[in-house]
């Protein structure tokens, strides 16, 4: 049975409730213009480079313990923020043939083109073009929440947090992945960046990315290596030896690179990053801190540089937790 009816949603009389904020409109609208270019993300190179991630990230680099989080029956998934399923393909693959895929998404092209893919990789899915923070979704009805990317484009990962956690059963899973703060000069220049594209349309902020993405082309192709002889705190820098590009992406500007991408492989990362004025970032505390008393006890987390990836399990009590003793 499709998710839409075991939900008990009726698409036909379906209308959109409440109007988006302008920066959730500002995000629809990027989206759309991003996951569009198809040539940008659809390559074997990035699809290998992104599974192996997902994989990394949420299960250890272990395919069975997705089997095991899945096994017992069909199960409802509700992708929130699913884009062109990019993510939800290569992470479930055939198992959306076993289970009920409803994904949800704020951008209305981005749900045609998700739509498009589903039905060439020949897997079943049901798609909302909605704000995830007003689904016509029960409480306590959901098996499983993917959200891979998404929660800090929202106008508050906390509160997507705690009003996405409400609609999984029990024993739920909730496997999510959001920003981590990074260091002091790039929050500045990553900042700065976003308020320069702001007034340009998509078109023009992508081509405006190029220079960008060709300087973080060149310093990649440099065999130079630098050491840092200690950490310097106030900036957020850490000691160790690290090449040049890696230096300046991680401490300067986001100057992504990879040798294997095209140019537009490239761009579309740094547009990704820059383009959307809701761009949260976090410490790995205040997230930890939300799960908590959103009723959510996290099963595995894994922080890295770029983000945090967090795993949890929705509470089977039904009373309220309060980070307050």
């Amino acid at each position: 049975m499709p998710a839409l009816k075991r939900l008990g949603i009726d698409l036909a009389g379906l209308r959109m409730r409440k109007k988006h904020s302008e920066r959730q409109d500002q995000t629809g609208d990027a989206f759309g213009f991003q996951w569009s270019k198809r040539v940008a993300y659809d390559s074997i190179a990035v699809k290998t480079d992104a599974r192996k991630w997902l994989f990394e990230r949420y299960c250890h680099n272990r395919a069975s313990i997705l089997h095991e989080w899945l096994k017992g029956g069909r199960k409802i998934i509700l992708d929130a923020g699913c884009g062109a399923g990019l993510s939800a393909l290569l992470f479930f693959g055939r198992h959306l043939k076993h289970h009920d895929y409803l994904g949800v998404d704020v951008s209305a092209e981005a749900i045609d083109v998700v739509r498009t893919r589903f039905r060439e990789a020949g897997y079943p899915g049901e798609f909302l073009n909605m704000d995830l923070m007003d689904l016509p979704i029960s409480n306590g009805s959901i098996d499983m929440i993917f959200s891979e990317g998404v929660l800090h484009h929202t106008d508050s990962v906390e509160r997507s947090i705690k009003y996405l956690a409400k609609k999984l059963k029990p024993g739920g899973r909730f496997l999510f992945y959001v920003y981590l703060k990074k260091a002091a000069i790039r929050e500045f220049t990553d900042d700065h960046i976003r308020r320069y594209l702001a007034d340009m349309g998509n078109k023009e902020a992508w081509e405006a990315l190029k220079p960008l993405t060709r300087l973080g082309m060149e310093l990649g192709r440099q065999d130079f290596w630098i050491s840092v002889p200690e950490d310097i705190p106030f900036l957020g820098i850490h000691k160790g030896k690290t090449s040049l590009q890696r230096f300046f992406y991680w401490n300067i500007c986001k100057l992504f690179y990879k040798e294997q991408y095209s140019l537009d492989e490239m761009n579309h990362m740094n547009f990704d990053w820059f383009r959307l004025l809701n761009c949260h970032r976090h410490t790995a505390g205040e997230i930890k801190r939300w799960c908590f008393e959103a009723g959510l006890n996290i099963e595995h987390s894994n922080i890295q540089k770029s983000g945090i990836t967090i795993v949890a399990v929705k509470n089977r009590s039904e009373k309220k937790r309060s980070g307050k003793k």
